[in-house]
């Protein structure tokens, strides 16, 4: 929880160091670049977070599925659909990622 604390107060005070130097450049706040850092951010947020949510949903799952295929392995099939869905929750991140990162 922490982590997750100190990385969002990361999060803003680099948004507004962005913001504070493209007004320096550009000499006004409301010109193009703090869109794209911003939006470049915005990627960064939502692959991490999506990686992170997977990660603590495959602990979860797996640890699962490992303990019903040691008591009946012919479910086997059955609990790696599980640990697929978990998984596309990682490449749903990605592509929201990517569609961030290519907009700007």
């Amino acid at each position: 929880m922490l982590g997750l604390v100190l990385t969002f107060i990361s999060l803003v005070m680099t948004s507004t160091h962005i913001l504070e130097v493209t007004a320096a450049t550009e000499g006004q706040v409301g010109g193009g670049q703090e869109a794209i850092g911003l939006s470049r951010v915005g990627a960064g947020i939502a692959i991490g977070f999506a990686a992170c949510g997977a990660g603590i949903g495959l602990g979860t799952v797996s640890a699962a599925a490992i303990g019903v295929i040691a008591e009946k392995p012919e479910l086997f099939g059955r609990t790696m659909i599980y640990v697929v869905f978990v998984e596309a929750v990682a490449i749903y991140g990605l592509v929201v990622s990517l569609l961030l990162w290519m907009a700007a």
